[in-house]
This record gives structure tokens, C-alpha cells and sequence, in this order.
């Protein structure tokens, strides 16, 4: 995201000397991405930010991905997933539960109640969507206030955690990329910036406001990482504790942006679900569904036509309102919906003939449609409903 910030204390000219009070040096840390050919940021620690006492394994949450085959829509009700007291004792990194993924993105489902480790993905940017509670995300590059609403972007490598309030459950779903995660590309200038047509813009996104300076020795740092074998953790222990900046500038750094900020497009015709795109990653987009005026159009039929995912696999997390189109489905808020490519899908029985007329929809989802097939992991397949495949037709299999 080429959008320039610079908080705390920096020197006026990169890589020369910026001195302490006491006349040493702070250290100098480069983080960018692609090489040193893309979007990065300067930060300068109080300590030295490579120095290690000690790393040992870190055995992450169960990983494992199994096919979906045969080849059917999904319902998974990721409320099933923390349905007792159990979250009070969770925390949003080592409570994740594994929903959906494959060699591009994977998706999660966490229910927080307990601050957690101090953690940061070596694989790939992850973008959480806060469904509801609040808390703070702390990071090396500042605090961020989060709330109900809030996507929390965080750039591959950003040490951090997250504390919750206390007040309540704090439920985030995790998109976890193997790549970088951006805006949608169509809605950027070649030079980075939101341009006019764009749902959203710049004042939108909410960066931390101040350094963050922490104190401590031996803190630990859990790391998730790539091996030949597949995805693995590492606990590293720091002998001061990261959280140690006093200023940092550039284009590379965390940021929240609450999805009652997305101005939606709309049109006399359905608009297909490229309009409601927000971010994107390598081999995935992410789109969300929001209150909205519908076709206006005198013969409009509001809800999505039938169409099959040739080239991609559609997930809908339900967040908020009433789905029109998946009435009588069983879906409600906190559902999960895979409708995988080679199967047409479309309205639920009725849902078509229901919305002619309609003017407003109260509806709130985050999609993300992937160009690979997915895979179910052990939280999808805990919380998987077995009937909804058959929800179009009225009748299953053993019928």
C-alpha cells in the first residue's frame, strides 16, 4: 500500500546516523517486500532487532487439509467451533481453528478472550476480519484499536499480538495469504493511490498513531514459517523485548479499515461480485456484501442469477442482516457457505420470485473467492453441516 507515513522519531535523511539521547546509535531495520523492490518501511530500535537467546519448535494447531470430494456445496457454522466457555482461556493465534485452504490462502476461525502470544506469519500477509468484540492489535509499529467491522491488515513478518478487552468473546476470521495482500489493483493509480472510482479511500485506513515501546528480556516470538516439509513454527526467545521503536516511515505497516466504510456500487442491472471487491492476493480476491440499494431497473430481479465458478471456489462468511439469497438454507450469521467451481449455485427455492420488487438489501458478508480448489480443514469439517447440499433440491440422498 504506497501511502506514506512516518511516526516517532526518524532521522532527516535514511541510512545515516540517528543517535540517543546519550549519544548511541538506534538500529536501523529495513522491512520490505520483493527484494528490496516494492513497499517498505524504516524502523529504528533501541536494540539490536536481529539478536536471539534461543529458538525452539513451535507445534502449530493441527494443519492438516482434506479434499472435498466428493465434489459438494458446503454449510459450516463456525459458531459450533467455541460454543461453550473455552474462549475465555483462547487466544486469536494459538486458539485458530483451520476452516479452509489451499496452496494459496488458508482461512481460520478464532474466539479470543485472552491476550496473545507475541506472533508474526513468515509466510505471507494476513488480513482478519473482527466479526464481533473489540481489543487492541499491538505490533512493532504501533498499537491499533480494532473493532466490530474491522479489517486488520498486517504485512508478512509484523511482530504483534492481540489483547482483547475483556468485554466479551472477540471473534476474528483469518485470512492468511501466501503472498502479499492489497487493495484491489483496478482501484489504484499506477503510483499506489486510491483512485476516484474506488469504494473507498485513503482516509479509511486507520494506522497506528504512535510508536510502541515495550520493556522486557527473554520475550518469546511465535514464528510460522515454510519448511520442504510443508508449514512449521518456531518459538524464538529475543533478550529484549521487540516492541522497542521510537519511530519508524515509509509504505509497508498494519492498518485497519471498518467495513462500514465500503460505499457500495450499484446499478440498474445485478452487479456482479467484481464491484464489491476490496483486497487481493496471489491466487485470491476478497469482496465483501453491505447494506445496500438494489436494481432499479422495472423488470430487475435483485438477487445473484445462477452461475457456475468455472475458474474459482466461492466462500461467503456471514456477518451481519439476512442473506437474501440463501433464505431457508439453514445459513444464518456466523456461517460459512463453499460453493466449490464445477457446481452452479444460485438463490435458495423461492429467494428468486421473493426479490423482485425489493429496494434494499440488510446483508453483510465477506467473500473470498479463491482460483484454486479449496480444501477442509479440522475446523470445517467439525462444524460442517451435512444437509446443506441438498438444500436446493429438498431432498438428500438416502430420500
Amino acid at each position: 500500500m504506497a501511502y506514506y507515513r512516518a511516526l516517532g522519531s526518524v532521522p532527516p535523511k535514511r541510512h545515516t546516523q540517528h543517535r540517543r539521547p546519550d549519544g548511541g546509535l538506534y538500529f536501523e531495520e529495513l522491512m520490505g517486500e520483493e527484494g528490496f523492490s516494492s513497499d517498505s518501511s524504516l524502523l529504528y530500535h533501541r536494540h539490536l532487532p536481529s539478536a536471539l537467546v534461543d529458538a525452539s519448535v513451535w507445534e502449530l494447531p493441527d494443519q492438516a487439509l482434506t479434499s472435498n470430494h466428493p465434489l459438494i456445496p458446503r454449510h459450516l457454522r463456525l459458531h459450533e467451533l467455541a460454543a461453550g466457555e473455552e474462549w475465555k482461556a483462547a487466544d486469536a493465534v494459538t486458539g485458530r481453528r483451520l476452516v479452509l485452504g489451499n496452496a494459496d490462502v488458508r482461512l481460520s476461525y478464532a474466539v479470543a478472550g485472552a491476550p496473545s502470544p507475541l506472533y508474526r506469519n513468515g509466510i505471507g500477509d494476513e488480513c482478519a476480519y473482527v466479526e464481533a468484540g473489540a481489543g487492541v492489535v499491538e505490533t512493532v509499529f504501533g498499537a491499533l484499536p480494532v473493532r466490530q467491522g474491522d479489517y486488520v491488515l498486517l504485512p508478512r513478518a509484523t511482530t504483534h499480538r492481540w489483547v482483547p478487552d475483556g468485554e466479551g468473546p472477540l471473534r476474528v476470521y483469518l485470512i492468511e495469504a501466501n503472498s502479499h495482500i492489497t487493495p484491489a489493483r483496478r482501484y489504484l493509480s499506477k503510483y499506489g493511490q486510491l483512485l476516484e472510482h474506488a469504494p473507498f479511500c485513503e482516509r479509511d485506513l486507520h494506522g497506528p498513531v504512535e510508536p510502541l515501546q515495550t520493556t522486557g528480556q527473554d520475550v518469546g516470538v511465535l514464528v510460522k514459517h515454510r519448511t520442504p516439509d510443508g508449514i512449521a513454527g518456531t518459538r524464538y526467545t529475543y533478550p529484549e523485548h521487540p516492541f522497542d521503536v521510537v519511530g519508524w516511515d515509509g509504505c509497508l505497516y498494519p492498518y485497519t479499515f471498518n467495513i462500514s466504510d465500503f460505499e457500495p456500487i450499484t446499478g440498474r442491472l445485478h452487479q456482479p461480485p467484481p464491484v464489491h471487491q476490496v483486497f487481493e492476493g496471489e491466487g485470491f480476491v476478497i469482496c465483501n456484501f453491505v447494506p445496500r440499494k438494489v436494481d432499479y431497473h422495472p423488470l430487475s430481479i435483485p438477487v445473484p442469477y445462477y452461475h457456475s465458478n468455472v475458474d474459482s471456489d466461492e466462500v461467503m462468511f456471514y456477518v451481519g442482516g439476512d442473506y437474501e439469497a440463501r433464505k431457508g438454507s439453514g445459513i444464518a450469521q456466523g456461517s460459512v457457505s463453499l460453493h466449490p467451481g464445477g457446481h452452479t449455485h444460485g438463490p435458495q427455492p423461492g429467494a428468486y420470485e421473493r426479490s423482485i420488487g425489493a429496494e434494499f438489501f440488510d446483508e453483510l458478508a465477506v467473500m473470498v473467492d479463491t482460483f484454486r480448489p479449496l480444501q477442509l480443514g479440522e475446523g470445517g469439517l467439525a462444524c460442517a453441516d451435512p444437509g446443506y447440499a441438498w438444500t436446493w433440491s429438498g431432498r438428500g440422498p438416502a430420500q
